[in-house]
């Protein structure tokens, strides 16, 4: 009987994941058989087996080609400088956490909590136009205001500029998605026993020293499969953010993996030798994953999976 009830049980929940395996199906794994394009030269208008079929030709250009290399190398330098960047700053969400926690207030906890969580749900258009509106040349408020209190002589075109663009982006980025990640470590710090902290109160242990000794040790799995998980994603920054801010002056400095598979796709149809190159992104994905869970398992002595 008590078997005959764990096969229920579990029968039970296996229907509760079939809506969520699915839609894992349609979105993430049915998409993948666009990569058959990688091995056709494509065209526009036509059927893809009306094409000729190159074999692996697209992937072995993107080496071959001087100007296709620069530009790949180009477009990597820029991925990873501004997800080193992303990932040097990963504890920032989990020490946001913490303040939140350790605010007296309830009241006013919840109210930075939620202001902070708000431009999650922004749209990237609308966080352009915001920005044009304040670093704009010319008539641009920052601008104005410089130029009025004397600190300028002339405007400074502050959305065109290669210098910064890439902590620009990130800040963007951490502005709009601070309190978002924060929710991730403040459910976290929901499990620890508080017992804990009412023991290290006892022996005599200030705030200071209970973040120390207690929640950041508590909170450090949760962080070590945000980070390994964020090394997984090293090459995928994002598209929107990347587009919407991209012009002819700071393109060099600006584009991504995603916005080059874009503008050389879409743009300049080369749909073949861009999705080579998406495919090559997503082995090299993968080979980061997995060489971040095996220094997981090294260190930590526990694998994410």
């Amino acid at each position: 009987m008590r078997r005959s009830y764990h096969h229920k049980e579990g029968f039970k929940l296996f229907l509760m994941s079939v809506p969520f395996l699915a839609v894992t199906f349609i979105f993430s794994y049915l998409p993948l058989t666009g990569w058959s394009y990688a091995f056709f030269e494509y065209r526009v208008g036509l059927s893809l087996f009306d094409t000729p079929f190159v074999g692996f030709d697209n992937f072995v250009r993107m080496f071959q080609s001087r100007a296709l290399r620069n530009d790949i190398i180009r477009v990597l330098t820029n991925t990873l400088g501004m997800s080193f960047i992303g990932l040097s700053m990963s504890w920032l969400p989990m020490f946001f956490a913490i303040i939140l926690a350790e605010m007296r207030s309830k009241k006013f906890r919840r109210t930075i909590q939620t202001i902070t969580t708000i431009p999650n749900f922004i749209s990237w258009v609308l966080v352009y136009s915001f920005a044009f509106v304040m670093l704009a040349s010319g008539e641009g408020v920052v601008n104005r205001i410089l130029l009025n209190i004397g600190a300028i002589d002339q405007s400074i075109d502050f959305l065109t500029r290669q210098d910064g663009v890439w902590m620009f982006m990130w800040m963007l980025g951490a502005w709009k998605g601070l309190g978002w990640s924060a929710i991730l470590y403040i459910a976290a710090m929901m499990s620890i026993d508080p017992e804990l902290y009412e023991a290290a109160a006892v022996d005599g242990a200030g705030r200071f020293k209970r973040i120390w000794f207690i929640t950041i040790p508590s909170l450090m799995p949760t962080f070590v499969v945000l980070f390994v998980l964020a090394i997984s994603n090293f090459l995928n920054t994002g598209f929107e953010q990347y587009f919407l801010f991209e012009n002819p002056m700071n393109r060099a400095r600006i584009e991504v993996f995603d916005l080059f598979i874009y503008n050389q796709g879409m743009v300049g149809r080369q749909i073949s030798y861009t999705t080579a190159v998406g495919v090559m992104r997503t082995f090299v994905s993968l080979i980061l994953l997995f060489s971040a869970n095996f220094l997981s398992k090294i260190f930590r002595e526990e694998k994410i999976f």
